[in-house]
Parts: structure tokens; C-alpha cells; sequence
């Protein structure tokens, strides 16, 4: 895993079946994906400086267990694949050891201006390759 993301759920993140909603889980999948932008050098600044960001353009989410208010979730992050213009990550949010959802999300370098991807540069493809691992075994399956 190329980073971890610790966060506590919140009791307004909380559904009428008494566990954690499912907009919420990717909402905290976000927050991992902010952090793994935060590292590689494509956070606030970079966006500022060159009006560039990261948009997740395809996601799939396995909700596996149930989480409960005021627990304080992980989220692993792993890059598994880089391209010119693209990244595909794997989120993993676990209550201690206990896996309780994956996101696989395939996102693009947009340059916001001109509303298209764009290379990503030079330094950050460098720390995107870096830190590419091998794909999990749930990564790339459909709905079925």
C-alpha cells in the first residue's frame, strides 16, 4: 500500500439501518484519494499553479461489511496502474484487519481550461510509477 488514510465515521454519516451510508463510503475513499494527490505533488498547489486536478472518471465499490458510528476506519491506497494521462488506484477501508469495502477508480490529469486529460508532469509520473504494485485479485471485475 502506498499510503494510509485513518478516519473516523461520524454519527450524521449514519443511515436508517444503523451503519455507515453508502455515499459516505466514498466520500472517505476520497479522502484517500486526496492524500495519495497530496503525496505525488498533484494537490492544492499544483492545482493552483497550473490549473490541472485529478478526476475520477469510473468507479466500483464492494460494500462488505457493515461500520458502525464513531468507528475509526483505514484506508489503504494502492496505485496499480500509470499512464501518460491516467492512474487506476485500489482503496481498501478496514476496521482493524477486517476489510469492510474496496473502490477500484480509474481517474484522469485534466487540464481544467481546456476541459481534456493531459500528461501528467515529468516529477509526479516519476512518483506515480514509483509506487505501482501488483493489481488485488478483485481488481477489473464487473458486476455480475
Amino acid at each position: 500500500m502506498s499510503g494510509v488514510l485513518r478516519q473516523r465515521v461520524l454519527p450524521e454519516w449514519i443511515d436508517y439501518n444503523g451503519h455507515l451510508s453508502e455515499p459516505y463510503y466514498v466520500l472517505v475513499f476520497g479522502f484517500a484519494t486526496d492524500a495519495l494527490m497530496d503525496r505525488v505533488g498533484l494537490g492544492a498547489a499544483h492545482r493552483e499553479r497550473t490549473g490541472c486536478s485529478l478526476y475520477t472518471v469510473e468507479a466500483h465499490v464492494r460494500y462488505l461489511r457493515e461500520v458502525g458510528a464513531g468507528a475509526e476506519v483505514s484506508v489503504g491506497t494502492r496505485v496499480i496502474a500509470r499512464g501518460a494521462k491516467k492512474v487506476r488506484l485500489c482503496h481498501e477501508m478496514r476496521l482493524g484487519e477486517e476489510l469492510l469495502a474496496t473502490e477500484e477508480l480509474m481517474a484522469l490529469h485534466v487540464d481544467q481550461a481546456r476541459g481534456r486529460a493531459t500528461p501528467f508532469p515529468e516529477e509526479v509520473a516519476a512518483r506515480l510509477a514509483a509506487l505501482v504494485e501488483p493489481a488485488p485479485d478483485y481488481a477489473g471485475r464487473s458486476i455480475g
